[in-house]
């Protein structure tokens, strides 16, 4: 169960921050802070697909990571769902055609190494 939970976590995480990504990039960039700039950014992105798909999956995410916090330690559930950066920087080279440099690579490869250290 505790693996299970783990994947679910990494996957709509992974989904969640991609999604929200495509969705703000078709938005378009924050320039105004203001409260009447943030409820016309509020109500605009309420009607775009991405950023809803985009928060349903990191709901998801987030209920799975309850449910692994009252199973599993603290000190392994953060760490192993950081598999999520590998996953991630995977998607945003193909999905969100993102230039991904040589260092990110190898900084999203480490992390996938320390979670494989933490399933032996």
């Amino acid at each position: 169960m505790t693996w299970l939970l783990v994947a679910i976590i990494v996957v709509s995480n992974t989904a969640g921050d991609v999604f929200n990504t495509a969705g703000m990039k078709r938005h378009g960039q924050v320039e105004h802070f203001n409260p009447r700039a943030i409820t016309h950014l509020v109500l605009h992105l309420a009607r775009n697909g991405f950023i809803i798909a985009g928060i349903a999956s990191l709901t998801v995410s987030f209920g799975a990571l309850i449910m692994l916090l009252s199973i599993a330690p603290v000190s392994f559930a953060i760490p192993a769902t950081a598999a999520s950066f590998l996953l991630e920087t995977v998607l945003a080279k193909i999905a969100l055609k993102e230039r991904v440099t040589c260092k990110r690579w190898i900084g999203a490869t480490l992390v996938a190494i320390g979670v494989a250290l933490l399933a032996l």
